[in-house]
């Protein structure tokens, strides 16, 4: 079965929407806007695209990421890595070309399928709503957490409000950064 990791930035209250400037939020671009800018902060980004073997996405987030992240050097390995996109509205033909073999899938169900096939790590940026359903279908294997020391008050949080059982997280790596942010990585316990 292959690992699930959901990577995000978040505020400290939970959100994580428009964190790299995205139109429509009140405090779009909050990640660089409101917080010193430490590279080492950001070294799991790097390792993420070393580890993985394909990427997970949200329809939002496929269609911010896919008109930049093709041609930007910090995401030169994910350029022709598997891409796999969650939506029921999007056709192949609004699929981005020169961005690596990319597959609709239409329900968490065939998220569940896709983990039970051969591979390594399959990691998802962003993807708000697309988190919050395969957290709450227990699909989620591993949490790269940042941490920003911020309150932003309204947005799209990482996790659902659904009434649900308790989820035991085990915390395996984690650091604080002098500009406040915090990496937690978190393994579910099963």
């Amino acid at each position: 079965m292959r690992t699930l990791i959901s990577s995000a930035f978040v505020s400290l209250d939970g959100v994580v929407e428009a964190p790299g400037g995205e139109p429509g939020y009140r405090n779009s671009g909050w990640t660089f806007k409101h917080v010193e800018f430490l590279p080492e902060a950001f070294e799991i980004k790097g390792r993420e695209q070393q580890e993985a073997t394909a990427m997970l996405l949200g329809r939002v987030s496929y269609e911010a990421f896919s008109p930049v992240w093709p041609s930007m050097e910090d995401f030169a390995e994910y350029k022709d890595m598997p891409k796999y996109v969650v939506s029921t509205e999007l056709t192949d033909d609004a699929l981005v070309t020169g961005w690596g073999p990319t597959t609709i899938l239409r329900s968490v169900d065939e998220v569940a399928a896709l983990k039970e096939t051969e591979g390594g790590p399959i990691i998802m940026h962003g993807s708000a709503t697309l988190n919050r359903a395969l957290s709450d279908a227990g699909l989620i294997d591993r949490y790269h957490l940042l941490v920003f020391p911020l309150l932003l008050g309204a947005g799209k949080r990482l996790f659902s409000s659904t009434d649900k059982d308790a989820q035991k997280l085990r915390l395996v790596e984690h650091e604080v950064y002098s500009n406040g942010i915090q990496k937690n990585v978190f393994d579910v316990v099963r």
